[in-house]
């Protein structure tokens, strides 16, 4: 099993706070239930994900990475952990942007 692979409950709950999502709104982005969600959170040991496709630590991984998580796998020297793609200004700005509504692709420039 790759490394990058394993997802702790503990970094999900870290990464869920730093990007600033509820349960609600990630279980929705990843298609799993909130009840599944707070299960995988409250899992205090490795979540693998054997099957990039279906599985759904990889979606919630998935769904994590686009809200702007960087999910940084243990390396031998230091533990997992979690960190923002963004600086707090980008994640800021692109809040911003989130909530001033319109339909997707509005503002797309071709």
């Amino acid at each position: 099993m790759n490394p990058s692979d394993i997802l702790t409950g503990r970094q999900i709950a870290a990464a869920r706070a730093l990007v600033s999502l509820s349960q609600d709104a990630l279980a929705k982005a990843a298609g799993i239930s909130v009840k599944t969600l707070r299960r995988m959170e409250a899992n205090s040991v490795n979540l693998p994900a054997p099957d990039p496709q279906t599985c759904k630590v990889t979606a919630v991984r998935q769904a994590l990475e686009r809200a702007g998580a960087l999910l940084v796998p243990e390396d031998g020297v230091a533990g997992a952990g979690v960190r923002l793609k963004f600086t707090r200004l980008d994640t800021r700005q692109i809040n911003r942007w989130e909530g001033e509504g319109g339909l997707p692709a509005d503002d797309d420039i071709a």
